[in-house]
């Protein structure tokens, strides 16, 4: 397929946005766009594709390029001659042909390079930092390169289909009529996965409300709550609310949801998708501080923490996320995980139950949590279930829940 040199000069400065400018990809796929209307949808797939691609295997494209390893997260080091043969090398591996606008490129020495996978470390290969890989290795072990195997490839698109509107099979048919493929998944009773990549977001369908953007393993953890039609549940780190909505289909807009988040303008978002889906049983709440959890305490039949996490199992959908960490950032998150999950339990009522969430694999953010919080408060909580779900396995985001039940006779306060 012949690419324009506009377009791929458009592909490698969107790469310096974000590996010299630290620009996330999503927002700089987004601001081209917009900077130019006149590409068809082709060549906004092709800009697209191509940009999280090599964001995706960053590190083993410049290997192929021949670039000093050390030099491939130098902001300094990653010039414009450079950006040009990370796309040649990434469009050789492609497509098996040399780009014909550079003859200076040796795609011989690319291609024996390409077969020396063996010879270099894992680290390059699955294309990541040597301290994410090694970190990984330690928590993970023997499955940590088949797992960054798989959440380096795309990501499928999964729906989530509004059933305080319409019911999946009836989506279904509805969307073959607006030509857009899917298909309903298995175990997951309100799913569709794409068959074929849309810009979903101008569907009628959508713009009536009748199905959200939603990974297949984000919509396993409103049903792990074990929520029912007239119980008060607590969302207490919200964002842009798609877990609320969630539970607000679940729950057939009977009860209430309260959700909460730091940021005001998540929930204005939250606040505009309820109403384009019919969801009236949500009312937003900003943390303003430790009073907001205090005044909530003993109130909530449930309690959803989808706490702050690094993301590492959604690194199919924000892949430069790999390349903006640090073990410093991972140990902060850590810690305000401890912090939410021993301040925020309060809230639940004796006999409810909380369930704590990431979009992590690392156990430290994970089972680790969960068994450090009941090591000092056994005697008020017990684990009830564990959901563990990996992209390699199950081919979702990766994700992890564990639902806990606060004893029905406690007197005394989550601290």
């Amino acid at each position: 397929m012949k690419l324009h040199h506009h377009l791929i000069s458009q592909i490698v400065e969107g790469l310096r946005d974000i590996f010299t400018e630290a620009r996330y990809a999503d927002k700089v796929i987004e601001y081209r766009f917009k900077t130019h209307p006149k590409w068809g949808a082709r060549d906004r797939k092709l800009f697209a594709e191509s940009v999280y691609d090599i964001v995706r295997g960053w590190r083993w494209y410049w290997h192929l390029a021949d670039l000093p390893d050390a030099d491939c997260m130098k902001p300094d080091a990653i010039t414009g001659h450079r950006l040009w043969l990370v796309w040649a090398a990434y469009s050789w591996k492609q497509n098996g042909m040399a780009p014909t606008f550079d003859e200076a490129v040796n795609f011989n020495a690319t291609k024996a390079r390409a077969q020396e996978s063996l010879r270099i470390s894992q680290a390059v290969r699955v294309s990541v930092p040597d301290w994410l890989f090694d970190l990984g290795q330690k928590e993970i072990g023997t499955p940590w390169p088949a797992m960054l195997d798989a959440l380096n490839k795309p990501a499928d698109v999964f729906l989530r289909c509004n059933t305080l509107r319409i019911q999946a099979s009836e989506l279904l048919e509805k969307l073959a009529m607006e030509s857009i493929s899917a298909e309903l998944v298995k175990g997951l009773p309100d799913a569709l996965r794409l068959t074929e990549r849309r810009n979903i977001f101008t569907s009628p369908s959508f713009k009536e409300g009748l199905f959200e953007l939603q990974d297949g393993a984000s919509q396993h953890v409103a049903p792990f709550l074990q929520v029912a039609p007239g119980m008060r549940v607590v969302d207490a780190c919200a964002g842009a609310g798609g877990k609320a909505l969630h539970l607000a289909a679940l729950m057939r807009n009977k009860g209430r949801i309260i959700a909460l988040d730091v940021h005001e303008y998540k929930l204005t978002e939250l606040r505009r998708r309820a109403a384009r889906d019919g969801a009236d049983n949500i009312e937003t709440r900003v943390i303003e501080g430790s009073k907001t959890i205090k005044r909530m305490a003993h109130s909530a039949d449930r309690l959803l923490l989808d706490v702050p996490c690094s993301g590492l199992g959604v690194l199919r959908r924000n892949p430069d996320a790999k390349w903006k960490l640090s073990i410093t950032e991972i140990t902060r998150l850590q810690e305000l995980q401890r912090t939410i999950l021993k301040d925020y339990a309060r809230i639940v009522k004796p006999g409810g139950k909380l369930v704590y969430a990431t979009c992590s694999v690392l156990p430290s953010e994970n089972e680790n949590q969960v068994q450090a919080f009941l090591s000092e408060h056994g005697d008020q909580w017990s684990l009830e279930e564990e959901l563990k779900l990996s992209p390699d396995r199950d081919g979702f985001d990766g994700f992890y829940a564990a639902r806990l039940v606060r004893g029905a006779e406690t007197g005394v306060k989550v601290a």
